[in-house]
């Protein structure tokens, strides 16, 4: 069985962030944006979200964004 795609779209997003494609305090792309980037429902996406917001990853501000923290993910 294949990995879940919520799964998938926070380990693409910890990847980027390990890499230094995306820096603390960078934003993330639009919830729309996000769903089109990775052909993927907004179910997958919030979902997605929650997980990496949970493990300290991102931090959403209301009517702003979501952006990296400053925070390493474990790859």
């Amino acid at each position: 069985m294949s990995e879940a795609a919520y799964l998938q779209v926070a380990r693409d997003i910890r990847e980027q962030i390990a890499s230094g494609k995306l820096k603390p305090g960078d934003k993330l792309p639009s919830f729309n944006a996000l769903c089109e980037q990775y052909k993927v429902s907004g179910t997958v996406i919030r979902t997605a979200m929650i997980l990496l917001k949970a493990e300290g990853v991102i931090d959403g501000r209301q009517g702003k964004g979501v952006y990296v923290t400053d925070r390493t993910p474990q790859a």
